[in-house]
């Protein structure tokens, strides 16, 4: 798989009930996110995720958890906007929509 064209760069997401970071790793296809809002802050996990570019600007982000959780993305870096889709262990399943903005680098 090629390099993810966000890799080195960090991204919220806000659903409004949750709010999360996800910074891509510069050299491979890893994310760290962090839920930074809502009934899970201070949630976070770093994962290998798998992407794929669609047509309109639209990437398709996916990955699963250690706990077995999946999460897949639908994010427009350039609109702004994310979709998410995700189950929990407990085979719960959740549709998010909100917006997505870069993070100005913190180093």
């Amino acid at each position: 798989m090629s390099r993810f064209h966000f890799a080195g760069r960090t991204f919220e997401v806000n659903y409004g009930d949750l709010v999360a970071t996800n910074a891509y790793a510069a050299d491979k296809n890893n994310l760290t996110y962090e839920i930074t809002g809502g009934s899970l802050k201070g949630a976070t996990a770093k994962v290998a995720f798998e992407w794929k570019e669609l047509d309109g600007g639209n990437f398709v982000i996916s990955w699963q958890e250690a706990d077995g959780s999946t999460v897949v993305h639908i994010d427009n870096f350039e609109k702004g906007s994310s979709l998410t889709f995700f189950t929990t262990p407990g085979s719960g399943f959740y549709r998010l929509s909100g917006s997505l903005r870069e993070l100005a680098d913190q180093e």
